[in-house]
């Protein structure tokens, strides 16, 4: 699959049923408009947006609009999809007087996005005065790139080539990535575990980089088909890579798979789930030096799965402790922080045996 919309190309029509704010029939000619496509599940699409609003204030003098293009979102009726969309607009930008529109239809979406290969948002593109395209790419890239652009500097530039291509290379990985995912999420639909599984280990010979692959092969054998010998060797295997590769994700990924709440452990065996534990806790607690209080917090949970099953259950409590404590003091939004230590009170009170209190705080009733 390759891109059909590059740096250069005709700039694609607008094609919205709805806007929200100051709505835009066609592009015109001499102004630079940059057309940035967010989604209201992407937690930082309202932050991208806030950003783009105070760059189009300063350049406004040179006529440069941004077009916020909320990505389309499936609801029973249209008036319920505008309804969310514009509550989440006004908590973002109760001010702010840039254009919005809401893609219903997905057609826009298709003439940019699926045409570009671009798959994640938020994604800016970039309209040159002249109609045609200047840069795709991430909102946080244009405080650079737009002064080359409005100073005519940027498309002609071996910077602006090599960033094209480096997201065009990308692109292709991910438009590749994505329809073997699309073949793995219609395989499991129908419950074909063969068949998905197939998919998945030509996934991650193709992308052997991609931790959720090896994840997904792990649950689909032992959570799926309960082929506990199959299963117990691929995630046997995930977790030696994961120490021999020593990344922080990859030791989480695999601790959480060999001691988290997914699976029946009860036929893998038990003595060698336990010496990797080992090795991957001592391998995450060096980490932990590095770490800030929430990611070390983190840390502890994941470690105290691995004390709780191998018989240290006052270690695990109090590695639990600890976290709640770096969680209560984190630089976390009042509602995710709240339901953090509620998740933290339920494994408390699962290690403890009885119901665990934090701060006037009590875990829910399952």
């Amino acid at each position: 699959m390759t891109s059909s919309l590059n740096s250069g190309s005709p700039a694609p029509s607008i094609k919205v049923q709805h806007w929200l704010r100051d709505p835009l029939s066609n592009f015109k000619l001499g102004k630079i408009y940059i057309p940035v496509f967010v989604s209201i599940t992407c937690s930082g699409c309202g932050p991208a947006l806030v950003r783009l609003a105070q760059l189009q204030e300063q350049y406004r003098y040179i006529g440069i609009e941004v077009i916020g293009i909320v990505a389309n979102k499936r609801t029973a009726t249209v008036d319920e999809a505008l309804a969310e969309v514009d509550a989440w607009v006004t908590k973002w930008l109760p001010n702010a007087n840039i254009r919005i529109a809401f893609d219903y239809s997905g057609e826009m979406d298709k003439l940019w996005m699926d045409a570009s290969l671009s798959f994640q948002h938020p994604q800016a593109f970039v309209v040159d005065r002249d109609g045609s395209i200047a840069f795709i790419g991430h909102p946080d890239s244009l405080e650079d790139v737009l002064p080359k652009v409005t100073d005519g500097s940027w498309r002609a530039s071996a910077e602006a080539k090599n960033a094209e291509k480096e997201r065009i290379a990308e692109g292709e990985i991910d438009a590749t990535e994505n329809a073997l995912r699309r073949r793995i999420r219609a395989a499991t639909d129908i419950e074909d575990w063969k068949s998905a599984l197939s998919v998945i280990e030509e996934g991650i010979n193709l992308f052997p980089d991609r931790i959720s692959l090896r994840q997904s092969q792990v649950s689909m054998l032992i959570g799926e088909m309960r082929d506990m010998e199959a299963g117990w060797i691929a995630l046997a295997q995930f977790a030696r890579d994961a120490i021999e590769r020593n990344s922080e994700d990859w030791l989480f990924a695999a601790m959480e798979e060999l001691f988290g709440p997914h699976y029946d452990y009860s036929e893998l065996p038990f003595a060698e789930r336990l010496s990797l534990g080992k090795e991957l806790s001592e391998r995450i607690l060096i980490l932990c030096a590095q770490q800030d209080a929430l990611s070390l917090a983190e840390s502890y949970e994941t470690i105290a799965y691995y004390n709780n099953e191998s018989g240290d259950n006052g270690l695990a409590v109090g590695l639990i402790e600890l976290a709640l404590n770096l969680v209560d003091g984190g630089p976390l939004p009042d509602e995710d922080k709240q339901e953090w230590l509620a998740h933290l009170l339920r494994v408390l009170t699962e290690y403890e045996g009885e119901a665990a209190f934090y701060g006037g705080i009590m875990p829910p009733p399952k």
